[in-house]
């Protein structure tokens, strides 16, 4: 009997140890997940700005890319004959290849696939429909995602 308090301290001093490093769940998303950002760019994107880099832009989730947004806001019909220009800057080199943008409307099964020939860069970026589109960006050794609104 007198083991069992010896035994029991230990005991409920690592459980508690674990509780703590528990990280927090992540907050839920609402509403299109990706806000545009009309501040500086984030330092490594920066290249070929002079002055100011202030424009707006989406982060990926990841931190791996940022689209940079020209022609805001973007607009599925665009009636003045402009297009949707995005310049996508990855964080990190990759090999040359592709961005392939795999596009899916949330709330419906709606998808539309755009590929900038060449890897990240500058892109007109026009997609069909309204809405928030979920883009899974992928070019090589790398992927992210983020959300786009389109008026």
């Amino acid at each position: 009997m007198r083991l069992l308090p010896i035994v029991l301290v230990p005991v409920l001093a690592l459980a508690g140890c674990t509780q703590a490093a528990t990280p927090a769940p992540a907050p839920a998303r609402s509403g299109c997940g990706s806000p545009v950002d009309n501040g500086e760019l984030p330092e490594w994107a920066r290249g070929g700005f002079t002055g100011s880099s202030a424009a707006p832009h989406v982060l990926g989730d990841r931190g791996e890319i940022v689209a940079v947004l020209f022609g805001q806001p973007l607009t599925a019909d665009r009636a003045d004959g402009r297009s949707n220009k995005v310049l996508w800057v990855a964080k990190a080199e990759s090999t040359p290849g592709d961005l392939v943008i795999d596009a899916t409307l949330d709330g419906t099964g709606e998808t539309a696939r755009r590929t900038v020939t060449g890897g990240p860069g500058p892109s007109i970026l026009d997609l069909p429909r309204a809405g928030c589109w979920r883009l899974r960006l992928d070019w090589p050794g790398r992927h992210d995602t983020l959300d786009l609104s389109y008026r």
